[in-house]
């Protein structure tokens, strides 16, 4: 494993342990609360998290991915997200995963290459949960720094992609704004976000 995909592999295991502090902290009663990800309530936007990590996981090391109609959260959110980040960590780390190809309905990619995609699509939602939990994303150079590769790679592959059921347009968002509210801005959500806005 080369030094890049080592960068980007402690990247991914920071951002899901900020994950994990937000799902801690979810208050018993939002959990139906409204999210920036408009037909999703903060339990659906988990379920999302947790069952794309489980999905991501089980493409690297070819099992069978979970059920779309399964139960991903059950009784334990918490322990649910914690499993899953595990199970996703060991799969990126695999040895020769991230350079090995991979099909999926949405085409074939490296491994690597499945490391940006997931890492953009956890951090957007780590930032929606937080927004709709009432808690703040602490100033932290690594997510800084996560969130700026995460928004570059999102905007070269995204760039002539249809975003039709995937993504809202792209927001208006200050160019000096911190690299996590541009990427969530590029990918429709509104800087800053209020419920029923």
């Amino acid at each position: 494993m080369n030094k890049e995909s080592r960068t980007m592999l402690a990247s991914l295991e920071h951002s899901l342990q900020l994950g994990g502090r937000l799902v801690e902290n979810i208050a018993g009663t939002q959990w139906n609360a409204p999210t920036p990800c408009s037909d999703w309530t903060v339990r659906k936007l988990l379920e999302h998290v947790v069952g794309m990590n489980l999905v991501f996981a089980a493409m690297l090391s070819g099992q069978r991915p979970p059920s779309r109609d399964a139960d991903v959260l059950g009784e334990d959110p918490a322990g649910a997200y914690t499993r899953s980040a595990q199970l996703l960590l060991a799969a990126f780390g695999a040895p020769g995963v991230l350079e090995q190809s991979f099909q999926s309905p949405m085409g074939t990619a490296t491994g690597f290459e499945r490391l940006q995609i997931r890492s953009y699509d956890l951090l957007a939602h780590l930032w929606d949960l937080a927004q709709a939990t009432g808690q703040a994303l602490e100033d932290d150079p690594v997510l800084e720094s996560s969130a700026q590769q995460a928004w570059e790679f999102a905007r070269g592959q995204l760039a002539d992609s249809p975003r039709s059921g995937r993504f809202d347009p792209p927001q208006p968002v200050s160019d000096e704004a911190p690299a996590l509210d541009r990427l969530a801005a590029f990918l429709g959500r509104p800087v800053p976000w209020t419920p029923h806005r």
